[in-house]
């Protein structure tokens, strides 16, 4: 046994070994076929898809570059992921308080609830935010994709967030509360930057989901000007063909924000992911 930042870990075990390449090989292989696929020119994908030996190309990356709209899909998928992961967790954040520190059947039926929405198609959502996205006039808009996220993600959030309520002793509070702190002031000033590794965690995860998130995008926006990268994605598809070389180029670039986002936050999610299972 050997001790790990004050946690005991058991040493890697041959079982263990072939987990690790089992996943790497599973995600891995994937990765590899996107990128070298989108070093192909259309040519040399319909000849031999699976061919690993050809003379890359950047024409795809050059295509989607001179196009004039990935500059406008990032930066609005940016605003759509950010917008929504502060509003998730804004909201997220004193729910998985209240309800972590309620009691009885409200706790029973708020946890029920939160099960519940998970459990509903984001297909069956559509045409009630739909029609409630257009009373408020927010139809066509990034705004009104925010919002939809935030209705989407939320249930997740605040299950993430609930076990890292749960591991802070309430003694912290009644402290406070001698003290003469007020409830508002405990919460802000204790609470809050306790959960600081809860919130990166589920803040990350948030941010990833609502950067890929197409179905709201695509049944929401109705300006091409407004979409995401994950609908100009989808525009490589169309009545007259595929443009496998630039869809993938897309992808690839697509995914260098979540990949950025993860390298960053690795740490902090995998103690976070970890420590909300044990609390």
């Amino acid at each position: 046994m050997r001790k790990v930042r004050g946690l005991e870990a058991r040493e890697a075990t041959p079982w263990s070994l072939v987990g690790v390449v089992v996943l790497i090989l599973l995600y891995g292989i994937p990765l590899l076929w996107l990128v070298v696929t989108s070093l192909k020119d259309n040519r040399a994908i319909f000849a031999n898809p699976g061919s690993i030996i050809f003379t890359p190309t950047f024409h795809a990356y050059a295509e989607i570059a001179q196009g004039g709209t990935l500059g406008q899909a990032a930066l609005n998928s940016a605003i759509i992921s950010i917008g929504t992961t502060l509003l998730t967790i804004g909201i997220g954040i004193p729910t998985a308080y209240g309800l972590d520190r309620s009691r009885g059947t409200f706790l029973t039926v708020g946890l029920g609830v939160l099960v519940l929405l998970q459990m509903i198609p984001q297909t069956a959502t559509i045409i009630p935010l739909y029609r409630v996205l257009g009373a408020w006039r927010l139809l066509g808009t990034l705004p009104g994709v925010i919002l939809a996220d935030t209705a989407l993600f939320l249930p997740f959030t605040v299950l993430v967030l609930r076990p890292f309520v749960g591991g802070l002793p309430r003694a912290i509070e009644e402290a406070a509360s001698i003290d003469g702190a007020s409830t508002w002031t405990t919460f802000i000033r204790i609470i809050v930057p306790l959960m600081s590794n809860g919130i990166a965690t589920a803040a990350s995860l948030v941010f990833i989901l609502s950067w890929g998130e197409f179905l709201y995008a695509i049944s929401i926006l109705t300006n091409p000007a407004t979409y995401p990268i994950s609908a100009l994605i989808s525009q490589q598809i169309s009545a007259y063909g595929t443009s496998w070389s630039g869809l993938m180029a897309l992808a690839v670039v697509g995914s260098l924000p979540i990949l950025l986002v993860f390298v960053v936050a690795q740490r902090r999610l995998a103690s976070g992911l970890s420590l909300g299972a044990v609390k």
